[in-house]
């Protein structure tokens, strides 16, 4: 049959209270980090699941748990960071605390095939994985030549040809097999978080960047061809593999090969606490350009009122189209320079251009920048060797390379070559101190392989690295939120106490 609903976010509170009254009289007996915990929840209002899983439910049969307690339990278990479901039945029928917090009766906990039949309704697909078992063997990724840089592409298609396509492509939530983690996930954590103004939608910035998620020590695969019988040791057919949306990719930070998922990132760079917007997982050996095209236009189309102000993106994402996209967009974009793109050999004639968009002039010298005019769309920059004392302007330059008294000075024009020359100048104090900010996907990245322990899940099916990734998420949100400074739980226990 249906749930039962238990009623409001009130009825658990009530049920909290009564419960922490009972078993915990003195709240002093639980340590500070815990009660933190205890605090966020009780405060945390998941109603909305109750309401949008109740068409998952048949009509008939037993009276199955309440939803926003399967999740609450979920997401608690995350948080005291026990990373085996297993071990967590457990834990709630040991523990009175937990199955408190969860919103269970002490002592009528659910079991192990509970949970996975919860994730299993938040997965709208027949199929666990994206992608078939059985598919052929792909091309493997070659180790870097310098330790410390990322692998380099082995797509089959340029980032200029992938774009046009993607920007064109329609992308509906509803087709997506995380469509229920996703709008759980927004309705009842990112929609707060810009209730409370931690995320301006209206004009975000937004950082982008892929990070390894290992699954599995090694790639399983097996033979479904009988070409080894035939004495064909290296044929190219099919193989059946258990993990069919992974593949091995090379990790740059730990300098080694791995199996498993590329999670690429999109955080709002100017919020509090490096709040995540969107998540996207690839395959391991997808390169973070294509990464973030597959991640980017598909938040577009499921977060169509968030405008993006900036793009800032690590030099993996140094490709023309992306600055030609920027400026279609009205987009700032804040993307290192990647040595590997090339820049021109000369500029008007006699200058070079360093690796920062600096012209260098005849004598070797990096030129000065004398301001922007927006309006025409160029970036000024002049003679380094210019002093003035006294009123006097003077050029100190022992090979001077222009008879004007102002000195020799030269205008970059944006529309020759975007990438190159940006607004602002990537010399600019301005350019550096908002690229800074790229580092808050990195410290989410952090957030959630580390603090959360994503990669401990040790699942094998996409569905559950989903699951597992999006409730991660919740609690990044969760930790954000401001507590009152007086605990109005603590309150309450010791009113009756």
């Amino acid at each position: 049959m249906l749930p039962v609903n238990c009623g409001s976010h009130s009825d658990y509170q009530n049920f909290l209270t009564k419960n922490l009254r009972k078993y915990y009289p003195d709240p002093n007996a639980l340590a500070r980090s815990t009660w933190d915990i205890i605090e966020r929840f009780w405060n945390l209002d998941l109603s909305f699941t109750d309401e949008f899983m109740a068409d998952k439910y048949s009509k008939f049969g037993p009276a199955p748990r309440t939803p926003s307690c399967m999740q609450r339990s979920y997401l608690l278990s995350i948080a005291f960071k026990v990373t085996s479901i297993t071990e967590w039945v457990a834990q709630l029928k040991i523990n009175p605390l937990y199955a408190i917090l969860s919103g269970f009766e002490v002592g009528d906990t659910p079991g192990v095939g509970t949970f996975y039949d919860f994730m299993k309704r938040l997965w709208n697909s027949q199929d666990e994985n994206l992608s078939p078992h059985i598919h052929p063997l792909k091309t493997k990724v070659l180790k870097p030549k310098t330790k410390g840089t990322k692998a380099d592409s082995i797509e089959k298609v340029t980032v200029a040809e992938l774009l046009p396509q993607l920007e064109a492509a329609s992308f509906s939530i509803d087709d997506q097999p995380y469509s229920s983690l996703f709008k759980i996930y927004k309705n009842e954590f990112l929609d707060i978080s810009v209730s409370k103004g931690l995320i301006t939608p209206e004009a975000i910035a937004l950082a982008g960047d892929g990070t390894p998620v290992v699954t599995s020590h090694r790639e399983r695969k097996k033979r479904i061809c009988d070409c080894a019988e035939k004495g064909i040791t290296g044929c190219k057919c099919d193989r059946y593999f258990s993990q069919p949306d992974c593949d091995i990719g090379w990790d740059s930070s730990r300098d080694c090969y791995y199996h498993g998922y590329d999670l690429y990132m999109l955080v709002a760079s100017d919020s509090e606490g490096d709040l995540p917007i969107f998540p996207h997982f690839s395959c391991a050996s997808k390169h973070d350009s294509h990464g973030f095209l597959h991640a980017f236009f598909r938040f577009k189309s499921f977060l169509p009122d968030y405008k993006v102000s900036k793009l800032l993106l690590d030099s993996a994402h140094d490709a023309m189209p992306y600055y030609e996209y920027c400026k279609r967009e009205n987009i700032t974009p804040f993307i290192d320079l990647n040595d590997k793109g090339g820049r021109p050999p000369v500029y008007k004639n006699d200058f070079t251009i360093g690796k920062d968009g600096v012209p260098i002039c005849q004598s070797g010298f990096r030129m000065r920048r004398d301001g922007t005019e927006t309006a025409k769309g160029r970036t000024k920059f002049k003679c380094p060797k210019i002093s003035r004392k006294g009123g006097c302007v003077t050029c100190t330059c022992d090979t001077p390379c222009s008879d004007a008294k102002y000195g020799r000075t030269v205008h970059l024009v944006m529309k020759d070559n975007p990438r190159l020359f940006n607004n602002p100048p990537r010399s600019s104090k301005e350019w550096k101190l908002e690229y800074k900010a790229r580092t808050s996907v990195e410290r989410s990245n952090k957030r959630e392989k580390l603090d959360f322990k994503l990669e401990d899940g040790r699942h094998r099916s996409t569905k559950m690295w989903y699951c597992r990734l999006y409730h991660i998420l919740m609690l990044q949100h969760l930790d954000a939120w401001d507590l009152p400074f007086e605990s109005p739980l603590k309150k309450l226990i010791l009113n009756v106490a």
